[in-house]
């Protein structure tokens, strides 16, 4: 008697990843990526080519605590079992911190109605060679209730044009939940909730914002500048390594 074919179902996991030797999520021709790496550790264990779906595409450099992720599979056993199998097998900079069945119609990305990114800064003199892995490095001296003003002009809803670009065939209006500074020691910290985020669009916030702090630009200017949907006027991207995507939220699911 031969047994059945295991039925292909969909599950849910949260990875945990440190980008900075990583080329982002999305996979590349050459080059480790998250999306890689995982794509080739769930085709080992698995024995099956598995296409694996984020909830976001973070760019080189940048890290996650909470990235969401989808894929297929037969596999036979339970989904303990599957992450213990998949991080038995990941590099040292990427692990699966929690895996599930999903039901059918969850998608990482269409799904989630929150994104929840922290970018760190360090505001000591000097350089730290442990630390600048995870910030940006941009010294004591900040303004910082004044870049706490001017974060108050990112919340609501609004045409966010001027501060980073939308997936292809999408619009630039996002909703911004909260933005926040707080002094975390050893690290400045933005937090920042979406609906969704445009590319580059927290670190150029956090550059703009940088730029007011260091008394280039007034609080008030970045309400001006939310207003011109004119990218130009911004502030160069923060680099990537001060970037962590914390959480992605599913209230349907959860």
């Amino acid at each position: 008697m031969t047994s059945s074919a295991p039925v292909s179902r969909l599950y849910r996991a949260t990875v945990e990843y440190d980008g900075t030797e990583l080329l982002g999520f999305q996979i590349q021709a050459q080059g480790r990526t998250v999306q890689g790496e995982l794509e080739r550790v769930l085709q080992k264990v698995t024995g099956r080519l598995t296409r694996v779906i984020g909830s976001g595409r973070t760019d080189a450099g940048v890290h996650a605590r909470g990235q969401v992720i989808a894929f297929r599979s037969a596999w036979r056993h339970t989904a303990a079992d599957l992450q213990r199998a998949l991080n038995a097998l990941l590099p040292p900079d990427i692990a699966v911190l929690d895996l599930l069945p999903a039901p059918d119609d969850f998608h990482p990305r269409f799904s989630a109605r929150e994104r929840w990114y922290r970018y760190q800064l360090g505001t000591w003199p000097g350089h730290s060679p442990l630390r600048c892995r995870y910030a940006w490095e941009v010294g004591p001296g900040l303004d910082i209730e004044a870049m706490k003003q001017a974060a108050e002009a990112l919340v609501g809803t609004y045409d966010f044009a001027a501060f980073g670009q939308p997936p292809q065939g999408d619009n630039t209006v996002r909703q911004v939940i909260s933005a926040q500074w707080s002094e975390q020691p050893p690290y400045l910290v933005f937090d920042i909730r979406a609906n969704a985020f445009l590319r580059r669009m927290v670190r150029t916030i956090v550059g703009t914002l940088v730029e007011v702090g260091q008394g280039r630009r007034s609080a008030g200017d970045v309400a001006r500048l939310r207003d011109s949907r004119d990218r130009s006027q911004a502030a160069p991207p923060a680099p990537p390594q001060g970037l962590i995507l914390m959480a992605v939220s599913y209230p349907d699911y959860d």
